[in-house]
Parts: structure tokens; C-alpha cells; sequence
């Protein structure tokens, strides 16, 4: 199995070439995701799949890597449930998500860095306030309480 270190490398070089919606290392974001998830005493687990959670979406890596990886079961269920599908709706992704144990919490600090109001700052009026719709809605589907911030 691998490590969460051998995880975090593995990330980190997948999404290597990759920038957010800002311009910024995508990195930076699945580090505050690790983070967030540690934060709300996540498993070492939980922080791995915070580490790949975009990972198969993003193409960075494939979902025949994902199949043939070193990693739990569960991991990759949790992978799987937090891979939205191309032209999925909202409201299946986030019964997939709280269908499998685990997943809820990885989102739930994947969308408080993504609602961050200092990185919506960072972006154009129109997908700020897109972006601050999409994740407020998320949030409801997955019966989180509304953003603090």
C-alpha cells in the first residue's frame, strides 16, 4: 500500500502542470484539502483521498491507475464517490457522496477552501459569484450548515 507521504508525492506530481481558476498552483488546494480534512480528524485515509481527489476528473492520473493502485478498497471507493461524472447533476454526485462512509467529511474541507473568501477574491465577478452559487448548493445537497465565512 502506499504511504500518505508516498500519496502526497504522487499527488503532487500529477497535478504538477496544473493551475485553479486563479491562476495558482493547483497544489495549493489539495494541500488545504489535506489540511482542512486532518483539521476535522480525518484518517490517514481520509487526508490520502483529500491528497487524490480530483485526480481522476482532472485526468491527472486514470481511472485504470486508480483500479491497479496500491491503495485500500475503501480508498478508491472514496475516490470513485468524490469523481463527479462528466454532465452529472449535483444532486446524484452528492448522494454518492453520502452514500459512501468517509466521503462527506473530504468534501466538506474541499468546499471550504473552495468558498475561501480571500481565493473568490482572487477571481472575476461572474465566476465568483457562479462558483459561490455552485458551492452553496453543494453544501445544502450534503446537509452541511452554511458556510461561516
Amino acid at each position: 500500500m502506499l504511504t500518505l507521504t508516498e500519496v502526497e508525492a504522487l499527488a503532487r506530481e500529477a497535478h504538477a502542470a496544473q493551475t485553479d481558476k486563479a491562476g495558482r498552483p493547483y497544489t495549493e488546494h489539495l494541500r488545504a484539502v489535506a489540511d482542512g480534512v486532518a483539521a476535522r480528524g480525518g484518517t490517514e485515509e481520509q487526508i490520502a483521498v483529500a491528497w487524490l481527489h480530483d485526480a481522476i476528473e482532472d485526468a491527472a492520473l486514470s481511472a485504470r491507475w486508480l483500479t491497479a493502485a496500491p491503495l485500500t478498497d475503501h480508498t478508491k471507493a472514496l475516490i470513485r464517490a468524490l469523481t463527479k461524472q462528466q454532465g452529472e447533476d449535483p444532486e446524484a454526485y452528492a448522494l454518492r457522496i453520502l452514500a459512501t462512509p468517509g466521503a462527506r467529511l473530504i468534501k466538506e474541507a474541499d468546499l471550504a477552501h473552495n468558498a475561501d473568501p480571500a481565493r473568490l477574491a482572487a477571481l472575476d465577478g461572474p465566476t465568483r459569484t457562479r462558483l459561490t452559487r455552485k458551492y452553496a448548493t453543494m453544501r445544502a445537497l450534503l446537509g452541511l450548515t452554511p458556510d461561516p465565512t
